[in-house]
């Protein structure tokens, strides 16, 4: 019997140990469906490079997408590998969303010293984060704690925290669990009252439209992710926002039904709707939440 026909996938992938931990598990998911083989790409993006710039000039705006969506214009690559919270609410023209992988832990974590939890530390304890969201979620629901811009991949913010830079952390448990150090999670908040980020914990696979790697990369999309990820990333197409945004939203699917829970922080003030949904139009849902909180 012939050998199976095997094909060559290229994974664009940053090139942050996360974003490699990342990639290295939607190549195996590829190749578990069966005749490929995979090859990694690494390309540094906008954001890699400035380091130094205040987060709010980076969010938002493609700094950590463009040079991977290039990659697959220009044909380097067949496959980009994506943070999906990362993604614009518009892809580049020509580009698709193949797949979403199945989602890990989608809450945020928090890292500190000692041990302790958010409401343990100390009036003024310092915490670092490069989140809108995370930095208005901190102010309205810890007033006593204080939020402080931070940048660096997980590595480089524990590091920071270690140096006693920061009392603690807020990051996402996906990322932590992905990397192996999970348990330094002091605790894992309330995804209904501590609301992630839209798509956070998910891997999204982009292509080009109607290409090869786009039917193969469809063979390893998780309907229960695609779902309420596609719910959440609607409520912030809604709103009209990137990362910039301090917009939570999570989506999950119980007794058949897709639920749906977000919150913005405008003005310090934390506004927060929820509805349900069929999970077979998860579009309609995010836009009746988005004009809630509209």
């Amino acid at each position: 019997m012939p050998p199976a026909e095997t094909s060559l996938l290229r994974l664009a992938t940053r090139g942050s140990a996360l974003a490699r931990a990342q990639a290295s598990i939607a190549g195996e998911a590829l190749v578990e469906a069966g005749g490929v083989e995979i090859e990694t790409l690494v390309v540094r993006t906008e954001g890699d490079r400035r380091t130094t710039a205040p987060i709010e000039q980076l969010e938002g705006q493609g700094w950590f997408t463009a040079e991977l969506e290039q990659s697959l214009i220009d044909g380097r690559a067949d496959v980009a590998v994506h943070s999906a919270k990362d993604l614009p609410s518009a892809l580049a023209a020509g580009l698709a969303l193949a797949a979403y992988l199945p989602r890990a832990d989608p809450r945020d974590g928090v890292v500190s010293t000692g041990g302790r939890t958010l409401a343990q530390l100390p009036d003024g304890a310092t915490i670092g984060t490069g989140s809108a969201r995370r930095a208005g979620l901190l102010a309205a629901l810890y007033p006593h704690l204080r939020p402080v811009a931070i940048r660096g991949n997980v590595d480089t913010r524990i590091r920071k925290l270690e140096a006693g830079e920061f009392d603690g952390l807020v990051l996402a448990c996906a990322g932590l669990d992905r990397l192996g150090i999970g348990d330094r999670c002091t605790e894992r908040l309330d995804p209904v009252i501590f609301v992630p980020s839209p798509a956070q914990g998910a891997i999204a696979l982009e292509v080009v439209s109607g290409s090869a790697a786009a039917q193969r990369c469809a063979a390893v999309t998780d309907p229960a992710t695609t779902a309420a990820v596609i719910a959440e990333r609607a409520v912030l197409a809604g709103l009209g926002g990137g990362c910039l945004l301090p917009l939570g939203a999570w989506a999950r699917i119980e007794d058949g039904r897709l639920h749906l829970v977000a919150t913005l922080v405008q003005d310090g003030a934390l506004r927060r709707t929820e509805a349900t949904g069929s999970v077979e139009d998860p579009l309609t849902l995010g836009a009746l939440v988005a004009g809630r909180l509209r």
